[in-house]
């Protein structure tokens, strides 16, 4: 399946992020994994959360912040990758001036079901 950018429509996901998602099964029929951008704002932290069943793997593509991922807390920042495992509380909070991008896939795909607020 093949998708363009521009044509992909913004939403604001559970944690409050702005998120594109890039690939997913419910718009590109795959069957096991998807891909989104997300962008923080500067200034914006995403509310602390966890995934049930889902594994996260993120790339931070632009921006810079702090990264709280179970207990620890690290800067992350341009080239930054990060595994979330499943169940792992964890949030990104933009330090800097201008927007975070991040890569984020998840495996099993990501789902509001299998994401749960914790604050």
């Amino acid at each position: 399946m093949h998708s363009r950018y521009r044509e992909i429509k913004p939403y604001v996901s559970k944690d409050g992020s702005l998120i594109r998602e890039l690939i997913h099964p419910d718009q590109h029929g795959n069957a096991a994994q998807s891909l989104a951008e997300a962008t923080i704002l500067p200034g914006q932290k995403t509310q602390r959360h966890r995934h049930i069943e889902s594994e996260e793997l993120y790339y931070v593509m632009q921006g810079q912040g702090v990264m709280t991922l179970g207990d620890e807390v690290f800067d992350i920042s341009a080239g930054s990758s990060i595994a979330i495992m499943p169940g792992t509380p964890h949030c990104v909070d933009n330090t800097g001036k201008e927007d975070m991008v991040i890569l984020c896939s998840c495996s099993p795909a990501y789902s509001h079901e299998d994401t749960e607020i914790l604050e």
